[in-house]
């Protein structure tokens, strides 16, 4: 493991100030539905976010982007989960579509998608998951066959955060038999014929995810990204994006600090609690920002990222069952208490955080065959 301590700089806490103020004026407290992590899909804040030149901060400032740092990108994001903002619709495209685009995309693509994803305008969803391949990606079947001039997609992806409300899927299909050579990324318009988006509604009634069935989707060249058979790596790339941030650990900060803010002084329990939870998030916290600083660098911290997703979700988990232990009775879903409610949202739903991008078992595989290699 390779993860130095670091601090923000003068510029860094700056940039964090400036969020803070835009939010202050932008939610104010009451004027919003307090989310959990990246739920909540508002267009319109996106936009707002967007020009203010939050969103896109990864993208060259040559394809409409900021050209900001991964450590910027970082101070942005934790001021918006930190209000439990709505941030969904602009924050896959943000936080690994446009990079990965601009990596691996043809120059007509960056130039197509990029400024759009840096407006908040196009908003994109990961076609990963399949039904009966659990977290074992190289099994996954979905093919993309050549035929003629076209390539033909068929199959199902499952579990597409946010492919509803998306204007695109970067998939992933099969496109040989070799179980990690033969997969190949493309870039799919939700509205292209033979693709359907069915929402699943989820155990406590939202509907973020969906399932995605693509039925004989023909698409030219032009949207596959990256060469043939290059997938796999693509995505071991993509997901040090997606696993080592803040966005995997922060779902319940806005319940956690509300149940702060109404502590007693004399609930020297409590207390002991909330100081317990609190040196674990700022232990995380700084996890992350040194997984930042790598990217930075021009870093790929693969086994840092899986092992930070890991040691977060489970830190997770153990702020659900304690705020919820003090609130001392089973948290009711329907409480006009906005805070009560938020809490029993999380208890039903925070068992899939330790799935989403990946289940620690998986995690745990990853770090282990990465310090294996060191």
């Amino acid at each position: 493991m390779n993860l130095a301590p670091t601090e923000l700089t003068g510029d860094e806490l700056r940039l964090q100030s400036e969020v803070r103020s835009f939010l202050d004026e932008r939610l104010p407290a009451g004027s919003y539905p307090v989310q959990l992590g990246i739920g909540g899909c508002d267009p319109a804040f996106s936009r707002d976010l967007a020009r203010r030149g939050w969103v896109g901060m990864a993208i060259s400032r040559q394809y409409g982007g900021h050209g900001r740092s991964a450590v910027d990108r970082l101070v942005v994001v934790e001021q918006l989960l930190a209000r439990g903002a709505p941030v969904a619709y602009h924050w896959i495209a943000d936080r690994q579509s446009g990079p990965m685009i601009e990596r691996h995309g043809s120059e007509a693509q960056k130039r197509e998608l990029l400024p759009g994803i840096a407006r908040g305008e196009l908003s994109f969803s990961i076609g990963m998951s399949e039904p009966d391949s659990g977290s074992d990606l190289a099994s996954l079947r979905s093919r993309a066959q050549w035929r003629s001039d076209r390539w033909v997609l068929n199959g199902t992806k499952i579990w597409t955060t946010g492919a509803a409300q998306a204007t695109h899927i970067l998939g992933l299909f099969r496109t040989s038999e070799d179980r990690y050579g033969g997969l190949t990324q493309f870039i799919v318009g939700c509205d292209t014929p033979g693709v359907t988006i069915s929402p699943i509604v989820f155990i406590d009634g939202s509907s973020e995810f969906c399932e995605v069935s693509f039925e004989d989707v023909e698409l030219g060249d032009e949207h596959r990204l990256g060469e043939p058979g290059a997938g796999w790596a693509q995505n071991t790339g993509e997901l040090v994006l997606e696993r080592g941030g803040v966005d995997r650990w922060m779902s319940m900060f806005p319940v956690i600090e509300h149940w702060a803010s109404e502590l007693a002084p004399e609930d020297s329990a409590a207390q002991a609690d909330l100081g317990t939870i609190t040196a674990r998030m700022w232990a995380l916290r700084g996890l992350s920002l040194s997984i930042a600083r790598l990217v930075d660098e021009g870093g790929s911290p693969v086994t840092e990222a899986a092992m930070v997703k890991e040691l977060a979700t489970r830190w997770e988990a153990d702020c659900v069952r304690l705020v919820a232990r003090h609130l001392g009775r089973a948290p009711d879903p329907t409480s006009p208490d906005p805070w009560e409610a938020l809490l029993a949202r999380a208890v039903l739903v925070s068992p899939s955080w330790t799935i989403r991008g990946g289940t620690n078992e998986i995690l745990r595989s990853v770090v282990a065959k990465g310090l294996a290699r060191r």
